[in-house]
Formats: C-alpha cells, structure tokens, sequence
C-alpha cells in the first residue's frame, strides 16, 4: 500500500467528523510525511506538539524523509505556554481554526481530571468543524472518558515501496556524502530490499549504513550480514525469532505424509491458484509428544517452501504489564504480514490459548485467543502457520473444528525405517559412518525412543568413546539406549491418552 493511499485514509477519517485519531507508533518520521501529505491535499494547515518544544506550524507541503542522517530542523514555538499539556489544549480551543494537530506522546499527561476535562472540550468542539487532534506515541492507552471517541489508525510496517525509496535514497547517501562503494546489479538490489521487509525505515537505515561501514563497501556478499543484523533486531525488539530460508539446514527423517501434503498445499500460492482466486494455505496444527520432530517439521516447511520462518513462543505473550500481552501479540500479527509470504511458528501452542486459564488472568487469554481465532479467519496476507502443541487436552476445541487450520497432523513415536534414518542423520553430523556400526541392532534397541532421545543416545554414545579412547561402536551404543528411559515408559499413560484421542480425528504424518 502506497503512503498516499494511507494520506487518503487519513483524510476520510478528518472528513468524516473523526475528531480523535490514534497513530501507535514510534516512527514519527513516517507520521510527519503523512500528515503533511494529508493535510496539503485538502488545504489544513497542520501543527506539531511536544512538551519540550510546545506547539508549532509543521513546515508546509509534503516533504519526505530524505535519510540524510541529519536531525529534523527546529519548529518556531508559538507559544512558550503551550509547552504545558492544559495550556495547550486552551490554546487550541481558543484558535479556531480548522486544522489538524499531532501531539506526540500527550497520552502521558492525560492523568490529571482537569487535563481531561479541557481534553474533552476540545474533541467536542473538534467534531463540529472537522479539525482532527492525531495522538501518536508507543503505547497509547487513554482514559476511559476520552477512549470513547477514539478511533485508531493502522500504520503498518514499511511496504516494499517505501522500503524501496530509502533504499536508494541511502545507497545515494553513503555514494555522495561517504564515497561508499555501491556494487549492486539490478537484481541484488531487488533482493537487498526484500531483505529489509519487516524492519522500520529508521531500521533499514541502520543495518544499510552498519553492512557499508564495515568494509566501505555495499555488493551482494553483505546480504547475509544484513539478514544477521535483521534477525537481531526482530528478536530484540518483538516476540519473533527470524530465521531466514537460507539458514535452515534441519533434515527431516520420515514424515511422508507431511512431506506429500505439503508438496501438494505448495500450488496454493502460484499464480495458477490465484487466477482461479484460490486462497492461498492457512496452516497446519501438528500435535504429538515432546521429541517426535514437531519442531524440525516447522523448520523443514520453511525450508522445503523456501520462505522465512518466524517463531513465536506462545508462552511468551503474555506479559507482566497490563495491556501489553495483548499488543505484543497483534505487533507480532503485523509484523509476520508485512513479511509475507512466510512462515509463522507458533510453538507450545497450548501455552498461549489453554481454556484451563479460566478467569485468573481476568479474561486475557480468551481475549488472546479471540483475536488470534480472528486474524487466522480473516489474514489476507500469505502467512502460513505453523502451530505445535504437545498436549492436546489444553488446546480450546475451537481451534480443533474442521477448516480453523487446513490439516491437523499427529505425530506419534518413529517407525523401525524412520529410527533408521534418524541414527543415519545424526551419525552423518557427527562425522560418523553407520557402515560400520549394526544399525538393524540399534533400530531395534530403540523401538519407543523419540527422535530426540535416538539423538541423545547418539551423543551419549560420542562422549563415551572420547571417554575410552576408542571409535564409536554398536556396543557403546547399545549401553547408552539401555540406560535411558524414554517417554513412552515414563509416560506411557499419557502417551496411551493422546493415541487415543487422535485416533480417527486427525493426519498422521507417516
């Protein structure tokens, strides 16, 4: 979506007698250039409020970020007062004048009564002539006296027109100002700015000018680097962990069912599917006990489908501040859209939406699970989910009904030729040869391991040798399997529980 397309949205919110519009972001560059555009096509003059320098006439006409790496010009104060928040609001109440106003971070001063009473005042008399107070800031929670008359604006993540400008606008920078070498063919600056989709611009800006500083030089070997760069940046600043196609190297053992379905579900983002206007694959649920390969089945689609791969730990949504759960979760949400196509890992899928939670957490997690029920219906964007749980009695039954997921996949312990291919796979990543090892011996020792438990074994086994002095064998091998206790003898009524509950309901992935 173009940033004019967004100044129209804007504009039919200020025309249609919205007195109150909510921006939640911290990229006031973005905001800056869409107000100015907005107001400039319907002829609104348009001021900016901080408390640090009160309030100001914005400069006049849409003036884009250049990304000059310079700090914004100063704003002429109107008024010294105005840099107290009730001083301001009289002062705009006293103006009228038909104009639209952004006052960066006000909510904060939105706690005293009588701040809120003059707030009031001022949206009232503001939805009779179309002027518009834009409230922008990280996290805007207002008063229940005020909320009623809010509507929030939507302003998504950078599209790839917008990433595109400020990728040329800094490659030019660092060429003119900073005699960077830019040695980009057409094609791999295409790539460079795919490689940005899901990051801010200010963002952008950052791993940009960090890859061409580091050797003076900006080609296509600084892609990865900045794909490093991007990974750090989502996992520190969102619940998602990035992890890009080309990082994913995970084998996976078995599986056929999955591995044909999903060879299959792949057409469903083709062209050919579109022009039958086909939706593209919602995702799957793969439910199974704890070492079976849900995990590695996650990061084997993301790698099959050559698409980036975003975790998400449901366990982590929810977070101690009241409020911010439910915002880290559609910051989640967005961000996962704006890199479509892609995959979105929802891990321990039961942590985040377990019915058991009742009222202790004063609704939260049911208000969680409606808006995840809701975005999973209504998504527009390719994101494919991925959701895993291993305890399927705490997954709500909503999510269990036909068409929520496109398929529900049980994964239940590894069959003889599976365990085989697991011994294979670790064996060969750890530089070993099962040539010279009785693999029919280990395949059958291992009969109730999980994938997870036959790699432990495998590892035991290597230290075991290093230990003795001596090349791995079947011998040691055997010792290590003997002495672990699988899951499926721990927890054998658990595991007799979940057979039984997938059996005739589900997919197996065998």
């Amino acid at each position: 979506m173009a940033i004019s397309q967004r100044a129209r949205e804007i504009q039919t919110l200020v025309q249609s007698f919205h007195p109150l519009i909510a921006i939640e972001t911290v990229e006031e560059e973005r905001v800056q250039a869409l107000l100015q555009e907005a107001t400039q096509d319907m002829g609104m003059p348009l001021f900016e409020w901080s408390a640090p320098q009160g309030l100001a006439r914005s400069p006049g006409g849409h003036t884009p970020w250049t990304n000059d790496y310079a700090p914004p010009g100063t704003l002429q104060t109107l008024d010294e007062k105005t840099k107290d928040p009730l001083e301001l609001l009289r002062y705009i109440q006293a103006m009228s004048l038909r104009a639209v106003f952004w006052l960066k971070d006000l909510v904060q001063h939105l706690d005293e009564p009588v701040i809120i009473r003059q707030f009031r005042e001022v949206v009232q008399v503001f939805s009779h002539h179309r002027s518009a107070l834009i409230l922008s800031g990280n996290n805007l929670e207002l008063p229940p006296e005020i909320a009623a008359d809010l509507v929030y604006f939507d302003l998504k993540l950078p599209d790839r027109d917008e990433l595109e400008r400020i990728t040329r606008t800094t490659l030019g920078v660092l060429k003119m100002k900073h005699r960077i070498q830019i040695q980009l063919q057409e094609g791999e600056q295409e790539t460079l700015v795919q490689t940005l989709t899901g990051m801010t611009l200010r963002q952008a800006q950052q791993v940009l000018g960090f890859a061409a500083f580091e050797d003076g030089c900006l080609d296509a070997s600084d892609i990865q680097n900045i794909l490093n760069r991007k990974a750090q940046v989502i996992r520190s600043e969102s619940l998602l962990q990035y992890f890009p196609a080309s990082s994913l190297t995970v084998e996976l053992g078995g599986f056929r069912g999955l591995k044909q379905w999903l060879d299959q579900a792949k057409v469903g983002f083709s062209e050919a599917a579109k022009s039958l206007n086909l939706p593209a694959p919602k995702g799957i649920l793969i439910v199974g006990i704890q070492g079976c390969g849900k995990s590695l089945a996650a990061k084997a689609i993301a790698r099959f489908w050559q698409m980036p791969l975003l975790k998400l730990e449901a366990g982590r949504i929810y977070d101690k501040y009241v409020g911010e759960s439910e915002k880290n979760f559609r910051q989640a949400l967005r961000l996962a859209e704006s890199m479509a196509p892609a995959i979105l890992w929802i891990d321990e899928l039961e942590k985040g939406f377990s019915p058991n939670k009742g009222d202790g957490d004063g609704g939260l997690s049911q208000r969680l699970f409606g808006s995840f029920l809701t975005w999973l219906q209504e998504k527009s964007q390719e994101v494919f989910v991925v959701a895993t749980a291993n305890d399927i009695s705490q997954i709500p039954p909503e999510l269990l009904r036909k068409g929520r997921f496109d398929e529900i996949f049980f994964v239940d312990l590894p069959e003889a030729s599976e365990r085989a291919s697991i011994l294979n796979i670790h064996l060969k990543l750890h530089r070993q040869s099962a040539q010279t090892l009785d693999l029919e011996a280990l395949v059958q020792a291992t009969v109730g391991f999980s994938g997870a438990e036959i790699e432990h074994a495998v590892i035991s086994g290597l230290y075991r040798s290093l230990y003795l002095r001596k090349p791995l064998d079947t011998a040691v091998l055997l010792e290590q399997i003997k002495a672990t206790i699988p899951l499926s003898v721990s927890r054998r009524e658990d595991l007799a529980l979940l057979r039984s509950l997938a059996k005739d309901r589900f997919v197996g992935v065998r």
